[in-house]
């Protein structure tokens, strides 16, 4: 998470306000959220930051299995500009 450059808080806001995903395996649920990030990464600046979270569920509880982060600009939908 942190070697990617992504938040916990970051990772809540995901699963509460993300969009799903389709690319998902079977079995596992993902879900996607552009945030504003005006800073750099790796020195290099970015407009904004997608985070994707891909995680299951089991007996009502969640299990984080993966959070992807991206860099540049996007539109609504997700998608690099």
């Amino acid at each position: 998470m942190l070697e990617r450059g992504v938040t916990k808080e970051e990772i809540e806001r995901v699963m509460l306000e993300g969009k799903e995903v389709a690319d998902a395996k079977p079995g596992t649920f993902g879900k996607v959220r552009v945030f504003p990030y005006k800073s750099t990464w790796e020195n290099k600046f970015f407009e904004e930051k997608e985070v994707t979270v891909y995680y299951k569920t089991a007996r009502d509880e969640i299990i984080l299995l993966t959070v992807k982060a991206k860099y540049g600009k996007f539109s609504s939908g997700g998608k690099k500009a």
